[in-house]
């Protein structure tokens, strides 16, 4: 939401050219994400640490970038538990390219995080609504009609 101010709520102003340029710089962060994974491979193989190694680093990246995907897929649509957050920092850094492939295919359909905030808001106007409506009086009080 911190590329959207307040468009979101209504999708008006330049909502739409914010959603077209978020979608392109993550899918340019992917794709720079991916270039440097890359980069970090081939010093590997440059190493020559093994295939053992070489290896396991595919699979950790691939296994974290899996779980930090559904991580972040998640709180799109829920508030995320600070102490489950804190927990999963490490994790979350090393899956970073699945947090960044979610937020790219979220802000396909609407800014990431929209629907959590659409709600929310909704049941804060209601709350509102529903407080500053003055009652016309006691209704215990009122002399029967007729």
């Amino acid at each position: 939401m911190r590329f959207f101010g307040t468009t979101w709520l209504n999708h008006d102003g330049d909502y739409t050219a914010r959603r077209v340029a978020v979608s392109l710089g993550s899918l340019a962060a992917v794709a720079a994400s991916c270039h440097v994974l890359r980069l970090a491979y081939e010093g590997l193989q440059l190493a020559a640490v093994g295939g053992f190694v070489s290896i396991t680093v595919v699979v950790m990246f691939a296994v974290c970038s899996a779980l930090a995907f559904g991580h972040t897929w998640g709180s799109f649509t829920r508030r995320p538990d600070p102490d489950r957050q804190s927990t999963l920092r490490g994790l979350l850094t090393i899956g970073f390219l699945g947090s960044l492939a979610a937020y790219f295919l979220r802000s396909l359909k609407e800014a990431p995080g929209e629907s959590l905030h659409r709600r929310t808001y909704e049941t804060a106007l209601a709350q509102y609504t529903r407080r500053t409506t003055k009652r016309t009086g006691n209704p215990a009080k009122r002399r029967p009609r007729g």
